[in-house]
């Protein structure tokens, strides 16, 4: 037998035949009871998901009640914001968050591992590292992660409302399932996936000290639990689009090495501008064994992480910057840029939003 469990908010009150309307025809709940009949001082109200008591006398605040629906003008005529009569706050909101992309604000920066940027524990018990502290005033956030222990991950069928995101593998593996792309994806070192907006997707298990580079724009984003789909789903339609952009799944295992845009090195592309129709570029790079010529770019955001090896990073009107594994740079554009003293296995993690912009080669 199931025992009905039902919760509900208190709210407070001085005198209840005020409030009957407003909750009531203003906002739409139901009236579910009220007593005593000859003088009414508690009434209970349910609707929109939401059950609430108020009494009079009870000493509690007033509190705040956020609706969230698809059609906020057509809601208590449209107002954003309403005070009750008995002092609770009312705030009507889109039901359906939006991933609003702040304005960049360009800067040059570079985040170095041996600095000891804090560790946090984030969301499923992995370590997140900041890689662009300031976020380029929220519009992409950038973290090198990693679970130490590896095995299976406690993680839920969630998905994420963004305008771009990218997990590439760093070190070790990590098997990954998303909506409409059969069965598990085992990702290795050099692989990576883009997570359109709104795909379903869970991280499974990984390997021990597991790391991975996660990019998203922007900055601030939703993550939301879907607690009804399972996961694996089948095969969907392989160029199925979520707002656009189709899932991508690189391999690095059989891909192809051709001229960079810059020379001095090579580059496999990932195939992530096409897949995002421009949103994004993902490329991995590495030296030719020329001398890398200092160059300039227009991209919007210009984000880079040195994955093996060793270079020195020579920007415009700064001091040079020697670069390790882990280390990470962002450069504005406008700014000529070199790098130089690459050794043999260098090899650097190129991230740009849009995915097609200009360089020039500044001779």
């Amino acid at each position: 037998m199931t025992t009905a469990i039902q919760a509900e908010v208190l709210l407070p009150t001085q005198e209840l035949r005020h409030d009957l309307p407003f909750y009531t025809k203003t906002l739409g709940l139901r009236l579910d009871s009220i007593f005593p009949a000859d003088d009414p001082s508690v009434a209970s109200f349910s609707g929109h998901g939401l059950r609430i008591r108020i009494e009079k006398g009870v000493d509690v605040c007033p509190g705040k009640l956020r609706i969230l629906t698809d059609d906020p003008d057509g809601f208590a005529n449209g107002a954003r914001h309403l005070t009750a009569p008995n002092g609770t706050q009312i705030e009507i909101v889109p039901l359906t968050p939006t991933a609003d992309q702040p304005q960049t604000q360009h800067e040059f920066a570079v985040r170095r591992l041996r600095d000891e940027a804090p560790w946090v524990i984030g969301r499923a018990g992995m370590h997140y590292r900041d890689l662009i502290p300031s976020r380029l005033g929220g519009s992409i956030i950038a973290s090198h992660i990693r679970i130490p222990d590896g095995g299976p991950v406690p993680d839920m069928v969630h998905y994420h409302t963004v305008g771009f995101q990218l997990i590439f593998c760093y070190r070790g593996w990590v098997d990954v399932l998303y909506e409409d792309q059969g069965d598990l994806i085992r990702l290795h070192a050099g692989d990576c996936v883009t997570q359109p907006p709104g795909i379903r997707h869970r991280v499974v298990e990984a390997s021990p000290n597991i790391e991975v580079i996660e990019i998203g724009v922007p900055a601030e984003h939703v993550t939301t639990i879907d607690h009804d789909m399972t996961l694996p789903n089948g095969k969907g339609d392989p160029a199925r689009e979520w707002d656009g952009q189709r899932f991508v799944h690189h391999r690095k295992q059989g891909a192809t090495w051709q001229s960079f845009r810059v020379p001095g090195f090579t580059a496999r592309d990932t195939g992530i501008s096409a897949g995002t129709k421009g949103v994004a570029g993902i490329q991995v790079i590495r030296p030719d064994g020329t001398v890398p010529a200092p160059y300039i770019h227009d991209a919007d955001i210009h984000f880079t992480f040195v994955m093996e090896g060793k270079m020195t990073l020579v920007p415009q009107d700064q001091e040079p910057r020697d670069l390790e594994p882990g280390d990470a740079f962002v450069i504005p554009p406008g700014m000529v840029t070199q790098y130089a003293n690459c050794s043999d296995d260098l090899e650097l993690l190129e991230a740009t939003l849009g995915g097609e912009f200009t360089t020039t080669i500044a001779r």
